[in-house]
């Protein structure tokens, strides 16, 4: 019987990020806009909690309040939308740089506390996305007294 090996490490898993960015750098140098619109980009998110509540803050410069969607559970978040180039570049165009991403993105976050989804408030200024989310109270614990049978 023959077997297939197979190898577990954290080694092959460098080495396909590094495929894959080798491949985007070969085609985003030979079309931007190919390697940009393709796939899906990913903003940068920050997470935090304070005792009464737990914050997310999203950098999304160049989308709109209107392209944004947000939903909720008690223990994750999806924020999800869309930001579009401010042109079409022409066609005789020729890119010396091209870092900004453009396109549909979500991103799913779990939260570090179980909230309230009926207390969440969103707020949108200067590229920033703001979420405020109320922990929920978790119940609390009682000692319940054992009795005799008898009594």
């Amino acid at each position: 019987m023959d077997y297939i090996k197979i190898r577990f490490s954290t080694d092959l898993d460098e080495m396909g990020r590094e495929l894959r960015r080798t491949m985007d750098n070969v085609f985003g140098s030979a079309n931007p806009l190919f390697s940009q619109l393709s796939r899906k980009w990913k903003p940068q998110m920050d997470i935090y909690e304070t005792e009464e509540d737990v914050k997310i803050v999203a950098s999304l410069a160049g989308v709109s309040k209107d392209s944004l969607e947000i939903e909720i559970n008690e223990r994750a978040t999806k924020i999800s939308g869309v930001r579009t180039p401010p042109a079409a570049p022409s066609s005789n165009t020729k890119y010396c740089l091209a870092e900004l991403q453009y396109g549909q993105f979500d991103r799913i976050l779990y939260l570090p506390h179980p909230i309230d989804p009926d207390q969440v408030t969103a707020s949108h200024s200067n590229g920033m996305l703001q979420i405020s989310m109320a922990k929920r109270r978790l119940p609390q614990t009682r000692s319940v007294p054992i009795r005799d049978e008898g009594e």
